[in-house]
């Protein structure tokens, strides 16, 4: 999803299913969020979304046992990208509506046409327009909020959109996805941790460039009591797809390193950015399509809180 005018789902660690992302994959000119074709990313941002199917299917059991058996009529996914978690939420709620949240009309489509009708949509530019998601029993919301410039203020947004007993569950912090080995035979060792250090710098850049950004440390159970939530407690569950990679996982990576060598490549050296181009050459056995050491492994924390019920 883009709440702003550029959320993605990135695999940041402070998240982009942004999970979109997110997530969602961040660009950056000169320390400058450069703005995004989300339509055109939507079969990245799909394929990520499923690398984590497992996880968030399970993440979606926990947050049903949190529920303690209330009702659940109404389901919101606030930056759902092309839909493929708010299908899962459907699977996991069968019998509430499910909405996808986020400001791609070909995004929400993708939803549409993955779900198959039981997932309804609905186009909201946030933070500005909170106010018309409605009232939902349970709100997802994955890799998206700290592309909004404050953090505090969205999260106190979402809380006012439960009903009395509703759960918030916000996906964000977790681990970066690892998917070399630390010696890949090429360049310099490490190669993963490098790419890492300087996607940090550029997240850093982002916040800083978001439009109102409020400085708030990302301690996200205090900042859910703060927006007037009960915290029900975090979890993090394990995203592990074991090498050899299939072909769809495969071509996910090659167009994650392709990203991330046009983010950083200004923060790595001659011998860093040598490596990504063999590893992002197609014809190699040395590339990330063809090696079959490739792995994924990430870690998706999800942090929950619920509203106080009125009696």
């Amino acid at each position: 999803m883009a709440p702003h005018a550029h959320t993605p789902q990135h695999g940041h660690a402070h998240g982009h299913a942004h999970g979109h992302a997110p997530a969602h994959q961040h660009a950056h000119q000169h320390g400058q969020e450069a703005e995004f074709d989300w339509d055109a990313l939507a079969g990245h941002l799909e394929r990520e979304a499923e690398l984590k199917v497992p996880a968030v299917t399970e993440a979606a059991r926990w947050l049903g046992g949190l529920l303690d058996g209330a009702p659940v009529h109404r389901v919101l996914d606030v930056g759902s990208g092309p839909g493929v978690v708010a299908g899962l939420l459907a699977d996991a709620f069968p019998s509430a509506e499910v909405v996808a949240v986020d400001r791609s009309d070909a995004l929400l489509e993708r939803a549409r046409t993955r779900s198959a009708g039981r997932v309804g949509t609905h186009r909201a530019d946030l933070p500005e327009e909170f106010g018309t998601l409605g009232r939902a029993d349970l709100v997802w919301s994955g890799n998206a909020i700290h592309h909004l410039g404050d953090q505090q203020a969205a999260l106190t947004a979402l809380a006012a959109t439960l009903r009395p007993g509703g759960l918030l569950a916000v996906a964000e912090g977790g681990l970066p996805a690892r998917y070399l080995p630390r010696d890949l035979g090429l360049g310099r060792p490490g190669l993963q941790a490098r790419l890492d250090a300087a996607h940090e710098e550029t997240f850093a850049a982002m916040r800083e460039s978001v439009p109102d950004a409020v400085a708030v440390v990302e301690d996200w159970p205090a900042l859910l009591a703060a927006a007037g939530l009960i915290p029900t407690g975090s979890r993090t569950f394990l995203v592990d797809h074991p090498a050899p990679l299939d072909t769809p996982a495969r071509e996910f990576l090659h167009a994650q390193l392709s990203r991330r060598r046009g983010q950083t490549a200004e923060l790595l050296d001659e011998a860093d950015l040598a490596a990504l181009d063999a590893l992002l050459d197609p014809e190699a056995p040395t590339g990330i399509l063809a090696r079959p050491d490739a792995f994924y492994l990430a870690a998706l924390t999800v942090h929950t809180a619920r509203k106080v019920r009125v009696f």
